[in-house]
């Protein structure tokens, strides 16, 4: 009888090593007839877990997965939960071969490894990768399927509730090739894109992994080194955009990570400089942060690089040390502080960059530094280059951003100044047609400022810029902007404010009484908000008083 069941398993064995070398000599034709010859319904039966040939099928169903042909079979064939079964096994050759299986099956379907998911995978798998950490073909089939997992934002919860960040920073310290380090490297980067993960890494000591790297990188002339520096680096910044693993590494401004990462600033290397700009950014994301970064000097260090970007241009420094300024600038004790290290100086020197993004980030760091500062937005105002670039830009149909912020920046200067030279310097540049376009804006903010900016240039020099009121159909705008029942509260009350301030010069005058304002105004008196009903009730006795 035994020799029976051994002539059985040994003719088993026979055809399972044929299907391997048929499959081996030319996988497409072989797993083509396999298929057709109904073998695939059988091979569930054979995935035992105490099947001396367990290792060998599953192999053959790793192999059959490479022809993409053959996927969707096997997941008819019902192949997907004897093989989940099999993670549970402590042999190392099954769990490679299935590994293998599963991960060729489902390679590039995002809705069968949502299924793996569903089936409670990720967990097995961060626990197969502890024990069998010395196996270095078993970690690296778990890494592979870690990374395209990964990728499935259902994935994260379920990698946050296991201990992955311990195992992968424990991984990583004992790895010396290049090779094995990017390939935790790619499974860190997607991990890292989630909060509760970002922490984990943080408190499992990432941070001193990738300074580490760094420091043995920095200098490196080869490649790996320089994709090395750059995928460390890049994940240092990653793990920033984390507020709790942000402030976990500020530590008060004390942090030695918080140190090291300022260092990067004046080093000689680009990417160093891009990295510790980008942080120092996202380092700047609260008000107690900014204000503790400006008191110990870091503007300067800024400042520094910008100047050395101003000859040898690297956009994407510049780009991230503007972002750093800007948000640096945001706290109100910080602006007059910023402005008297030279910051507005060194950015308009950058006023010339044809790079749309160096654009938006310089228009966005003025703006931010002359908010309640009087002084500065006169100077700024006044300087008829700055003022005719913010024109010409207002004009870039191409690129929402710059144009918006150009439009914001032109009515900041003027709101923040209420000086005529202001006003005379945007009139003279062409820039009074841009705020009136501004003022039909879909955002209700930017409407608001572009009616406040246009008042104040209606009360300080009405007559200078009548003509240009005209030419953009100020008044048409304004009885668009009252007769929308959409238009929010502050944008009606400054829009009889206007009214009220153009009726001093004829032709406007005219015009207001052509279209016939007094029938929106009166409307307007019945209004919910008593700010805008008493404004309507002066309103109307104005254009009463003046008809």
């Amino acid at each position: 009888m035994n020799s029976s069941s051994d002539s059985a398993t040994d003719s088993v064995e026979g055809c399972l090593d044929c299907l391997l070398k048929a499959l081996a000599n030319n996988n497409t034709e072989a797993s083509m007839k396999i298929q057709e010859m109904a073998v695939l319904p059988l091979l569930p039966g054979l995935l035992k877990p105490e099947s001396s040939y367990t290792p060998k099928v599953a192999n053959i169903i790793a192999e059959l997965a490479k022809n993409e042909l053959i996927r969707s079979p096997c997941v008819e064939a019902g192949l997907i939960p004897p093989l989940i079964q099999l993670l549970n096994s402590s042999d190392q050759e099954v769990l490679l071969q299935t590994g293998r299986a599963l991960g060729n099956i489902c390679y590039d379907s995002h809705s069968l490894q949502a299924q793996l998911i569903n089936m409670g995978v990720i967990p097995t798998l961060v626990k197969l990768l502890g024990i069998h950490s010395h196996n270095t073909a078993l970690t690296e089939m778990c890494l592979i399927a870690f990374g395209n997992l990964a990728e499935l934002e259902s994935s994260k919860e379920q990698f946050a509730s296991t201990n992955i960040a311990e195992e992968l920073v424990r991984l990583f310290q004992k790895q010396t090739e290049h090779e094995k380090k990017e390939m935790i490297f790619e499974v860190l980067a997607p991990l890292a894109e989630n909060d509760a993960i970002k922490l984990q890494l943080v408190e499992a000591g990432l941070v001193e992994c990738l300074l580490q790297v760094v420091a043995q990188t920095v200098d490196g002339e080869r490649e790996e080194d320089i994709a090395q520096l750059k995928t460390a680096s890049d994940l240092m910044v990653l793990l920033l955009l984390g507020d709790e693993s942000m402030q976990k590494l500020f530590e008060g401004g004390k942090g030695s990570v918080f140190q090291r990462v300022l260092s990067w600033i004046p080093s000689h290397n680009h990417q160093l400089q891009l990295a510790g700009a980008l942080a120092i950014a996202n380092f700047a994301r609260n008000d107690g942060n900014c204000i503790h970064m400006v008191d110990t000097g870091i503007v300067q260090k800024l400042l520094d690089l910008l100047d050395r970007h101003v000859e040898e241009g690297n956009v994407t420094v510049q780009h991230a040390a503007l972002s750093a300024l800007r948000n640096l600038a945001i706290p109100v004790v910080n602006k007059s502080k910023m402005l008297s290290a030279g910051v507005a100086d060194v950015v308009l020197k950058f006023l010339q960059s044809e790079m749309p993004p160096v654009q938006f980030k310089l228009l966005g760091t003025l703006r931010m530094l002359i908010d309640t500062q009087a002084e500065a937005a006169d100077q700024l105002g006044t300087n008829g280059k700055l003022v005719e670039r913010l024109v010409e830009w207002c004009e870039a149909k191409d690129h929402a951003g710059v144009m918006g912020e150009s439009n914001r920046l032109l009515s900041a200067l003027i709101r923040h100044s209420k000086s005529k030279e202001v006003v005379r310097t945007v009139i003279q540049g062409g820039g009074v047609k841009h705020l009136v376009t501004m003022a039909t804006s879909e955002h209700m903010i930017m409407q608001n400022e572009a009616l406040v900016a246009l008042g104040l240039i209606a009360a300080l020099d009405l007559g200078k810029t009548e003509k240009d009121f005209v030419g953009a159909s100020l008044v048409s705008v304004l009885h668009k902007l009252l007769s929308d029942e959409r238009s929010a509260p502050e944008i009606k009350y400054n829009s009889m404010i206007l009214i009220c301030a153009v009726m001093g010069s004829e032709p406007l005058h005219k015009e207001v009484q052509s279209l016939a304002f007094i029938d929106v105004v009166s409307k307007l008196r019945a209004h919910e908000n008593k700010t805008v009903s008493h404004q309507a009730s002066l309103t109307e006795q104005r254009l009463t008083a003046q008809s």
